[in-house]
């Protein structure tokens, strides 16, 4: 899949789930389930154990599956991880040299940015989308629409404490897209393995989204 399909399907669904858990096993389950329930993307974060068999088998496994990999310790990660399968590049902050070679192999990348200052410096290094984190702490969605303010041109994700009730507000304040983390993948459903239980959250943030979308856009809703 090339950089511009992995950045399509991100920017068409909105929704970047992010899957942090403790077992190889737990992560391909979620996994697995998000895609059942809708969205074809997910987040591998590097807490995870085994992470780069998690990628792997997850590539081979579901093959419309768009599976990115969170970096946090530079380049020798990142490789590993593309050399897994993993299809674009996440972090929860700004690594210039991760970012820097991302856009020179032409991978999707979306690091991670706080302050104006962070977010500036990651969009003219280059990057596809900048993921703000974490929002909740700072403002939640009036902080997107602060950032937006003199920044429409920059593409946003909204991550950290990305919830049901405030999905769409995020979507509302200008945010591309949406981290979820928790809310999508609860601890609970993968303690007891309720796939349904994911499958059915997954519907309803694919449906917050475009509501959200369709009440900032209520004439191209009408007309598609």
């Amino acid at each position: 899949m090339t950089k511009e399909e992995v950045l399509s399907q991100i920017r068409s669904f909105g929704l970047v789930p992010s899957i942090r858990v403790d077992s190889a096993e737990l992560a391909i389950f979620a996994a697995e389930n998000v895609l059942a329930g809708g969205i074809p993307i997910v987040e591998i974060t590097n807490t995870i154990p085994e992470a780069d068999r998690v990628i792997r088998d997850l590539t081979r496994k579901f093959p419309s599956l768009i599976v990115g990999a969170e970096v946090v310790s530079g380049l020798d990660e990142a490789h590993r991880h593309l050399d897994a399968g993993a299809m674009f590049i996440t972090g929860p902050g700004l690594d210039p040299g991760v970012t820097g070679y991302c856009i020179e192999q032409e991978i999707a990348v979306m690091p991670g940015a706080l302050t104006f200052t962070e977010v500036m410096h990651a969009y003219r290094l280059g990057a596809d989308l900048v993921k703000v984190v974490p929002c909740a702490e700072v403002g939640g969605a009036k902080y997107i629409r602060a950032l937006k303010g003199p920044l429409p041109h920059v593409p946003l994700v909204a991550a950290g404490g990305v919830t049901q009730s405030t999905a769409a507000h995020f979507i509302m304040a200008g945010a591309a897209a949406l981290g979820v983390g928790e809310d999508l993948i609860p601890r609970q459903a993968l303690r007891n393995r309720e796939a349904s239980w994911i499958r059915e959250l997954a519907g309803r943030f694919i449906n917050f989204v475009r509501q959200a979308r369709s009440e900032m856009n209520p004439g191209s809703s009408r007309r598609s």
